[in-house]
């Protein structure tokens, strides 16, 4: 267990300047995480928060002993994100985590992370993307166990990660939902996602939760939290664990799923210790259990949907 590695995910949602970079100096200094990945992934609209603290955000992570990744957009669709992001993969001293498939054409056999918004969903493409430079590959959220096992087992040599907290994302869009439902269009938003740092959640008719949406990615309105699941995934050759950034204490939350992994900690415990730090989130679990995502399968008495 002791060979599990912790990874912080991106921040998906636009948060300001200030609040971006004091999130990630609490992260150096308080969160037991071994790998941050850094940089904008959902809308290139955003960057210019972020831009002017990243250097100080670099520093101040590897000076704590992190690892730092720089992650790619998920969908590229203009001439100016194009010219980026081969600056990005010309430029970069750190690794690359790729979330787009035209940035695997792109980083032409270099040395890459592969992020969970790449469909990948069988041990031939995992073994294909390894042969192309890929030397870990963050599985999508939406695999079940049996697939995750299977990946493992036909790509042994493939080192696998697998998101086990967080808002899932589950798709993106050349427009932007997020500010048409506040009667913006994408050109013209005036950054309205910004209103809500953990998206902004959607109702259907009758007022059941939905989904979220985040800019122009929709996201699961439920957070993802596999905690009774971390051993049976070590067992099946797993051994880096995903954490995407909440609007919530995530060092308390990295720190209680390290006491997990090192068995420090039972699973019912830290479910309800997550709980209680993110108390606004509805936790699931379905997609690992081959159920509907939204779905909470409990393997004990005390699980965080009774919080």
């Amino acid at each position: 267990m002791s060979m599990s590695k912790l990874t912080l995910g991106p921040v998906y949602y636009l948060w300001d300047g200030p609040k971006w970079r004091d999130f990630y100096f609490q992260i150096a200094d308080e969160a037991p995480v071994d790998r941050v990945i850094l940089g904008e992934t959902v809308c290139s609209k955003r960057q210019h928060f972020t831009e002017p603290h990243l250097a100080d955000v670099v520093e101040r992570l590897e000076r704590a002993g992190k690892t730092v990744a720089f992650s790619s957009l998920a969908l590229v669709t203009l001439e100016r994100e194009s010219r980026s992001l081969k600056e990005l993969i010309e430029t970069a001293d750190h690794p690359i985590e790729v979330n787009d498939l035209s940035a695997v054409g792109l980083i032409n056999g270099r040395r890459h992370l592969v992020g969970p918004l790449v469909n990948v969903y069988n041990g031939p493409t995992a073994r294909l993307l390894a042969q192309r430079g890929a030397e870990r590959i963050c599985l999508p959220p939406e695999l079940p166990f049996s697939s995750i096992a299977r990946i493992a087992a036909d790509a042994p040599d493939v080192a696998l990660e697998v998101m086990v907290f967080g808002r899932m994302p589950l798709a993106i869009s050349a427009r932007c939902a997020h500010a048409r439902s506040k009667g913006r269009i994408k050109d013209n938003c005036q950054f309205v996602c910004g209103e809500e740092p953990d998206g902004l959640p959607i109702n259907t008719l009758d007022r059941q939760s939905f989904l979220v949406l985040n800019g122009v990615q929709t996201m699961s309105h439920t957070c993802q939290l596999l905690l009774s699941e971390l051993h049976e995934l070590q067992e099946a050759g797993v051994n880096a664990f995903r954490l995407s950034p909440q609007d919530c204490d995530m060092a308390r939350i990295a720190s209680i799923f390290q006491k997990t992994l090192s068995g420090g900690m039972e699973p019912e415990e830290a479910a309800a210790l997550i709980g209680h730090s993110y108390p606004t989130a509805r936790f699931s679990n379905g997609f690992h259990h081959a159920r509907e995502g939204a779905a909470w399968v409990s393997r004990a008495r005390n699980t965080p949907q009774a919080l």
